[in-house]
């Protein structure tokens, strides 16, 4: 009776603790590498017993996929939702830049950028092909972005190639990025902004 009991009382507990793990395995890729860490590693950092975890994911490898792709959905969803349709292109890409920033250099966003940027070659090839998926349907967004901003006559070129540096431009900032720095993240937006359409920067 007392063995079924605590079954129930898990199978009830243990749906909501997978978002827990997902962060947990997304904080520890970042400070220790994703061959470093361990189940049990992560199972402590949510206060679970070590074989616990696997009622949500069936490997390491599981959650390293889940931080992966979870966090390129939560961003592209985040920069989707963030320009007013009726903006016009300048106003509505900066609202754009300002999303991703915010998103990515928040404690969870920058725990998923660093596992996304280093540790994602430790994917099995079906999971690089959902990544690749999921980071070409985020990046057309851009690309429309900035086939909108030539259109208004605001920049010169909507290549591909600007594309790839902007988003480059973009993601690398959680290799720099200090929250008690100089610069706040609308700020960056601002600048970024400036750099790109030639806006004028705000002190």
């Amino acid at each position: 009776m007392a063995a079924s009991k605590s079954k129930a009382v898990a199978t009830t507990e243990e749906p909501n603790r997978r978002g827990d793990i997902v962060r947990a395995a997304g904080r520890l890729f970042h400070e220790k590498g994703y061959s470093a860490t361990t189940i049990r590693d992560i199972a402590n950092a949510v206060g679970m017993r070590s074989g616990s975890p696997f009622y949500h994911f069936k490997t390491k490898h599981d959650m390293l996929r889940a931080v992966v792709l979870e966090g390129i959905d939560a961003i592209e969803r985040t920069v989707a939702q963030a320009p007013d349709p009726k903006l016009p292109p300048r106003a509505r890409f900066e609202a754009m830049l300002r999303a991703h920033l915010r998103q990515l250099l928040g404690e969870e966003g920058r725990d998923f950028a660093a596992t996304l940027l280093h540790e994602s070659r430790h994917l099995d090839p079906e999971a690089q092909a959902e990544v690749v998926a999921l980071t070409d349907r985020y990046e057309a967004m851009w690309q429309q972005a900035l086939k909108d901003l030539k259109r208004a006559g605001l920049i010169a070129d909507d290549s591909r190639v600007t594309r790839l540096f902007l988003m480059g431009a973009l993601n690398w900032t959680v290799q720099w990025y200090r929250p008690d720095g100089s610069k706040t993240i609308d700020q960056l937006a601002r600048q970024l902004a400036a750099f790109v359409i030639g806006l004028p920067q705000s002190k």
